[in-house]
């Protein structure tokens, strides 16, 4: 497979070894699932308690909600912006699973395992400005890490003729994760920006970015990511 065949060019980086990329390769994984016909832009928790409210250092920012991820988080933020001016203009659908306010009974094992996530101030879940949603978008409220879990999702989705799902967000490692692998599992194509995906953990981040491209995605860079939709967006208009 040539590098022009290849939709993910990205993932793993100074993590992952070659004696790794090559047992993938002999074994297979990693083909192109390519885009459908009619994609949905998934913003997952782009929400202040995952960016602070300004960008800072890591450090800075957990000061300030300890679920921040800091300046990656910003970073990503102008992406998915840009991603989502594109499915704006083209129509295409966009929803937001977000991490409603939490309450005393919503603990759980989430709550055991990260306990300052039962602490977030009210504001901290706001969606961040710069990419919050429009009346027309379809709001999803959850409370588990899948967009998909507990959700109706899956009929938003087949209402609107959906088979491609781009996501963005966080963290690249759970919340983004388990939808991408629940949105597979439901056959869905699956495409993931990778700098407009982000993660508390650079190693955690390109370790799930190369695992999601050998298995259950399409993933590549925002900027290669936008011909490929342009392309989708002309065949359709041509129609």
């Amino acid at each position: 497979m040539t590098t022009a065949d290849q939709p993910w060019t990205v993932g793993g980086a100074g993590v992952i070894d070659e004696t790794t990329r090559r047992r993938y390769e002999l074994a297979g994984f990693g083909r192109p699932a390519g885009l459908g016909t009619r994609p949905a832009l998934l913003i997952i928790d782009v929400q202040y308690r995952t960016v602070g409210t300004r960008p800072q250092p890591f450090e800075e920012a957990t000061k300030e909600f300890t679920t921040s991820c800091g300046q990656a988080g910003w970073d990503a933020v102008g992406r998915i912006s840009t991603l989502l001016g594109v499915f704006r203009d083209t129509g295409w659908p966009v929803l937001y699973p977000h991490v409603a306010p939490k309450r005393s009974y919503d603990a759980g094992r989430l709550g055991a395992k990260v306990p300052g996530i039962m602490d977030i101030p009210e504001h901290g879940y706001d969606f961040v400005q710069e990419v919050a949603p429009a009346d027309v978008d379809v709001l999803l409220p959850k409370r588990h890490p899948s967009a998909f879990f507990g959700t109706p999702l899956t009929s938003y989705l087949v209402e609107a003729g959906v088979d491609t799902l781009v996501v963005a967000g966080c963290t690249t490692s759970g919340c983004v994760r388990s939808s991408v692998t629940d949105a597979f599992s439901l056959n869905f194509r699956v495409a993931v920006p990778s700098d407009a995906v982000y993660d508390r953990s650079p190693v955690v981040h390109e370790a799930n970015l190369f695992d999601m491209a050998q298995k259950y995605a399409d993933v590549s860079t925002t900027a290669e990511l936008l011909p490929r939709l342009a392309e989708l967006r002309t065949r359709g208009t041509d129609r």
